[in-house]
């Protein structure tokens, strides 16, 4: 049986750990059609109660309770949303509390601490880790991969991008990704850009018939996005990585998440800040 239900992640700052945490637990219910609403930002009471009232009225107008998820810290916005008509689970009360308990201090009770400002100094090296991925994406301004921690090879939509935005936001690595096209397969070596970053390149790949559906939705009946080509391609590149002994990733079933962790480990990266 498949039927709906309204989840809200409610948080006092941008709502990423709610939705994390909350969209992993909703996984393990797949016959649940999840309709997904966030709301950011409630740190005051008074945003509280217009949340409140938010969700007794789509408990009103969908006949059942939603399913509230939320990372409050403030006691006062906390009890203001636990009185709404739904399912309330707090993400962080139970496990301050117990912390408190365990370690015999008050937690500070201080919002931004995970994703804004609280630490500044993580904060900024974030930034640099992203503004670097950013204009070395798609193997832009390769003179200055001596400050690359990881370089990302793989022919086109394997999941470059993404994880190195990722890697880059999350953990501070400072990452860089290169395209492999067909004229790199024609003198079966390493494009000239990379061979001085040897160390630093690990490969992505990806399953021909997974590539040319993700393909076709940007290019639709191009020879780029035909199986007989993304079949050539992902072989070649292949090919050409192991000839190089360089780390293979297959990212067909893998989310972002997933490439990301594997590489920070499998590269023997070092995080730069704590995700």
């Amino acid at each position: 049986m498949n039927f709906q239900r309204t989840v809200f992640f409610v948080s006092d700052r941008t709502g990423i750990t709610a939705e994390h945490v909350g969209k992993t637990l909703l996984t393990q219910f797949p016959d649940v059609n999840f309709r997904k609403r966030s709301l950011p930002f409630i740190d005051t009471v008074e945003k509280a109660g217009a949340a409140r009232l938010e969700i007794n009225n789509t408990a009103l107008q969908e006949g059942r309770r939603p399913i509230v998820l939320s990372t409050l810290i403030n006691e006062d916005t906390r009890a203001e949303i636990a009185t709404a008509d739904a399912l309330c689970l707090d993400l962080f009360a139970g496990f301050i509390s117990r912390l408190e308990s365990e370690l015999g201090l008050e937690s500070s009770h201080a919002l931004g601490l995970s994703h804004g400002m609280g630490n500044e100094v993580a904060y900024q090296i974030r930034m640099d880790a992203v503004n670097y991925t950013v204009s070395h994406d798609d193997g832009v301004s390769t003179d200055t991969y001596d400050r690359a921690d990881v370089i990302l090879v793989g022919v086109s939509r394997t999941g470059k991008t993404p994880t190195c935005i990722y890697l880059g936001m999350q953990y501070g690595i400072f990452a860089a990704n290169y395209p492999l096209t067909p004229d790199d397969f024609v003198d079966h070596a390493l494009p000239k850009p990379l061979v001085p970053y040897r160390a630093k390149l690990y490969g992505l790949t990806i399953h021909p018939e997974r590539l040319t559906k993700i393909r076709s939705e940007r290019r639709p009946g191009s020879r780029y996005a035909s199986l007989e080509n993304c079949r050539f391609e992902t072989r070649a590149g292949e090919t050409l990585l192991r000839q190089e002994h360089i780390s293979i990733l297959d990212t067909t079933t893998k989310s972002v998440e997933e490439i990301a962790i594997s590489i920070l480990y499998g590269a023997g990266l070092s995080k730069r800040i704590e995700s």
